[in-house]
């Protein structure tokens, strides 16, 4: 949901840089802090603090701190300084992070300061950690100011991790082996960490300098705290830590690890092609396989690779799409370190490939250069073709090489090349990026990607597509300007591109007051400006939004927006508009809601007969999440609805009607136990109701069930039993040749599942 992202993104801002002071026992310096002269913020970047952490010879544990006195062996951070809502200005409440080391991990303690009553801390599931106080650190193992590990904890010590990376998407599917613990105390909340050296990658030296940040997020005043000072006035987040010296002869060690896994199920289904109910067994068993080299080089292997059955998709609006939806990667083979592969387009695409039955992958770094090459195979390729064909059961080769060399001040330039060939048919694209930093607050990036594809039938297409953008940030006026061009032959079968023969180009701008009083944190418009032709030099849509945020004390936003806009479809130009507003709030720590309204005039793309024609549209959403403290019970209901125009009816028809609509409620409900164990339920219900005279639509109405039990210890070592249970509005109507019909309600059971998943971390 759009909190845990909102709490995530504060945590990937983890930019904290450390300053020494001095002092009898061993303290690190105060940051700079309200740096609102340009001399000063580059002050910040050009004098980051630094500070030596101790070995220790007994590691700290949480009960050290639980009476508010310190061990003296650890250095002590104070001074942290907010970078939200008022950036520059010291955090509200008391916060101490202790940091030490020895010859196997780094130890963080938090002691945090604040009324237990106001602290926001649930017992959940790892990473499920939304509007929860945070308290965290981000690593920079390289001290090169491009990737950064994340590690956070609640106050409870319900962990999160991630990679924050420059240039990139934050990398939050990261999971890695560590240890943590919590207590909320009578004065506030202690928090303890334990990474492992065998957990991070860095180089192989015997003396080490990392960059540093801590944070401390406080959820119901929507604060974000730094150590060091990182502040909004400055692009970017690694070059504002701290650095972290003292660390002698420490290294990952040996580090093999192998997850194998085997999964078990029993399903019922409907096979429509008879139709008639059968019974079939699936059993997988596969192996993960992990090995570092060198310490920073790492090597991984699958057999069958876990197929990650266990979470389903989250729902949303699937019909009436002009183009495909985007289903984010949930394999764990794919998942970690997926930000090597990123580049300005999406060209490396995991869920492209189905069904691998052999994989093989590298990522780290080699004498300055960060590398990362993948090699696998699909199954999936040749079972959409028929029995007798002679390429049923053939198998597609996939490979992906991706080379990224760091410049100095958080530039780079990269190559990527992607392979998949099936049958005599293949698809190559391989192109290059850079990324510029011009100013502190301005970076340029730019790609020029070729592709060249030969189909099955033996025609060869080959195109280009190029990208270039110029992104302002700071603490009040944003600027992000992006052009984008795609020729009409450009193909590339193993990234998410869904739109090619385009010139896009497109402008957002914003701007935000911060009332340091009041009820409003932040207030402010938006401007978003697009326009996009073909090569033929045909405009083919525009778009025109003018938005106005107000961000309110209490994790209370509204968003308003009016839209203006054109698309071309079927050879047809058709003007559209759409008022929306969107409010959400946590202001309570037990209860958070969320909900969207959205009118205007759209378009039926898939209309019965004809050509496609505008339609009034509405769509709307809820969501309410409920967590009194172990429990937490969401709720969420879609709604989507197209009908005609009264001055504008297609042909044949005499007065408005509804096209369709479509209604989708999901019921989520889950008790953690413990930090373990966990018990989930699912209700799924969805309805598609069209007027087949007008929409290329067939009413469905299904609902699902889903129960499942975890036990999860560390990732690579779990435990999941599960039932599904999916109901359908059809009836098989027996006989000589069995029909199937479609009824009002969904009462036939089409897929019934039992499974059982098991997982076990192996780490040498």
């Amino acid at each position: 949901m759009r909190k845990v992202q909102f709490v995530i993104t504060a945590l990937i801002l983890l930019l904290f840089s450390a300053s020494p002071a001095p002092a009898q026992e061993n303290v690190a310096p105060p940051p700079q802090q309200q740096a609102t002269t340009a001399k000063a913020v580059e002050r910040v970047i050009a004098s980051p603090p630094t500070f030596k952490i101790p070995r220790v010879d007994i590691a700290p544990k949480l009960e050290d701190y639980l009476d508010g006195k310190a061990r003296q062996d650890e250095v002590k951070v104070t001074g942290f300084v907010q970078r939200d809502p008022q950036d520059g200005q010291p955090v509200t409440q008391e916060t101490t992070a202790y940091l030490s080391y020895d010859d196997k991990n780094f130890y963080l303690i938090f002691v945090c300061k604040d009324d237990p009553s106001q602290v926001r801390a649930h017992m959940n599931k790892r990473e499920n950690v939304d509007n929860d106080d945070l308290v965290g650190v981000l690593l920079d193992t390289y001290n090169d100011q491009r990737r950064a590990y994340l590690f956070g904890v609640n106050p409870l010590g319900i962990q999160l991790d991630g990679i924050s990376a420059e240039g990139q998407d934050d990398d939050m599917s990261f999971d890695t082996l560590w240890h943590s613990d919590g207590k909320v105390t009578a004065d506030g909340f202690v928090t303890w960490m334990s990474i492992p050296f065998k957990s991070l990658r860095f180089a192989n030296a015997d003396i080490q300098t990392w960059g540093i940040a801590l944070i401390r997020h406080i959820s119901r005043n929507d604060e974000d705290a730094f150590y060091p000072y990182v502040t909004r006035r400055i692009e970017g987040f690694t070059q504002q830590f701290a650095k972290m010296e003292g660390m002698e002869k420490i290294s990952p060690g040996r580090n093999m690890q192998i997850i194998p896994y085997g999964f078990f199920a029993r399903a019922r289904f409907l096979d429509p092609a008879i139709p008639q109910l059968k019974t079939d067994n699936d059993i997988r068993a596969g192996v993960d396989a992990k090995m570092v080299l060198k310490d920073t080089i790492t090597l991984d292997f699958t057999v069958n690779p876990d197929f990650s059955q266990v979470e389903s998709d989250e729902p949303q609006v699937t019909i009436n799409q002009r183009f495909e939806n985007f289903f984010p990667e949930k394999r764990p083979f794919f998942l970690e370190n997926s930000g090597y592969f990123q580049t300005p387009e999406n060209l490396f695409f995991s869920r492209r490939i189905i069904d691998p039955q052999f994989g093989v992958r590298l990522t780290g770094k080699v004498k300055g250069w960060e590398v990362a090459g993948l090699a696998i195979d699909d199954r999936a390729a040749g079972q959409f073709f028929d029995e007798d064909d002679p390429l049923r059961n053939e198998r597609a080769a996939v490979g992906v090489i991706r080379l990224q060399k760091p410049l100095r001040n958080q530039s780079s330039v990269g190559f990527i090349a992607t392979s998949r060939d099936f049958a005599g048919s293949h698809n190559r694209v391989i192109g290059a990026d850079t990324r510029i930093k011009l100013t502190r607050n301005l970076v340029f990036t730019g790609q020029v990607i070729e592709s060249f594809t030969k189909l099955l039938n033996g025609e060869h297409l080959t195109d280009t597509a190029f990208n270039v953008s110029l992104n302002r940030s700071g603490r009040y006026f944003q600027n992000f300007f992006n052009y984008t061009d795609r020729g009409k032959e450009f193909r590339t079968q193993l990234g998410f591109v869904p739109r090619v023969n385009i010139r896009d180009v497109s402008n957002f701008m914003s701007y935000r007051w911060r009332p340091k009083t009041g009820l409003i944190n932040a207030i402010g418009p938006n401007l978003f400006t697009g326009a996009i032709w073909d090569h033929d030099g045909k405009l083919l849509d525009w778009r025109v939004n003018l938005p106005l945020s107000i961000q309110f004390k209490g994790n209370t936003d509204i968003f308003i927006r009016r839209s203006e806009f054109a698309e071309s479809f079927a050879g047809v130009r058709f003007r559209e508009h759409s008022n929306d507003i969107d409010f959400e709030t946590s202001f309570l720590k037990w209860l958070s809601f969320e909900s969207s309204f959205n009118k205007g005039v759209g378009v039926n793309f898939f209309p019965g007969e004809g050509l496609p024609f505008r339609a009034n549209s509405v769509s709307a959403s809820a969501g309410l999440t409920f967590r009194p403290s172990s429990l937490t019970f969401e709720q969420v209901y879609i709604y989507d609805r197209l009908a005609t125009r009264k001055d504008e009816l297609p042909a044949g028809e005499s007065k408005p009607a509804v096209i369709f609509n479509n209604h989708i409620l999901r019921s989520k409900i889950n008790y953690q136990f413990n930090r373990k164990l966990s018990l989930r339920t699912i209700i799924d219900y969805n309805a598609v109701l069209p007027n087949e005279r007008l929409v290329e639509l067939t009413r469905d109405k299904s609902l699902t069930a889903d129960f499942l039990v975890t036990y999860f210890v560390n990732p690579g070592t779990a435990f999941y039993a599960g039932y599904t249970d999916g109901y359908q509005n059809l009836r098989i109507i027996p006989g000589a040749s069995p029909t199937l019909r479609l009824t009002s309600s969904p009462t036939t059971s089409t897929g019934r599942q039992f499974f059982v998943k098991m997982s076990y971390l192996l780490r040498f």
